[in-house]
């Protein structure tokens, strides 16, 4: 019984359709306008933030407050090495 499919059973016609569409597919997704950030509240009760990496940025209640708090320390911070932090859009 063969689980994985020979290879050398496909014409080199197929492979050269197969990796153009996927080709077009992979171009298709990348030229997808960028959504903005989106927020959600989790079924424990935090609140999420979608949009800013590949994974949510979820913190609770308390933690988004200090954090707002917190922000013109933030900035300063980031003004002051913003010559050693990357931008990643």
């Amino acid at each position: 019984m063969t689980i994985l499919q020979d290879l050398s059973q496909a014409s080199t016609q197929d492979m050269a359709a197969e990796i153009a569409r996927l080709t077009a597919e992979n171009a298709k997704l990348k030229a997808q306008p960028q959504r903005g950030l989106s927020l959600k509240v989790s079924d424990k009760g935090a609140l999420s933030v979608y949009g800013m990496g590949r994974f949510p940025v979820t913190l609770y209640r308390g933690q988004w407050e200090r954090l707002a708090k917190a922000m013109p320390e933030i900035e300063a911070f980031i003004q002051a090495n913003s010559a050693s932090l990357t931008v990643k859009a």
